[in-house]
């Protein structure tokens, strides 16, 4: 089995991991209740998708 000959230095060992860091999650409003959400997703707390109704969210008290 083959086996590097010469250490890598950190620098070389860093900009490797350069693309390993993690980015914040998007969040846009809700067009219809202005509560934040993930764009191109159903808002969980209305149910709109685009200006329309696709599901009934039950209230929880």
């Amino acid at each position: 089995m083959p086996n590097p000959k010469r250490r890598h230095s950190k620098a070389r060992r860093d900009r490797r991991r350069a693309h390993d860091a993690l980015v914040p999650v998007s969040v846009t409003k809700c067009s219809n209740c202005s509560e934040p959400k993930r764009p191109h997703r159903i808002c969980t707390h209305c149910g709109f998708y685009r200006g329309k109704l696709v599901t009934r969210v039950s209230a929880t008290v």
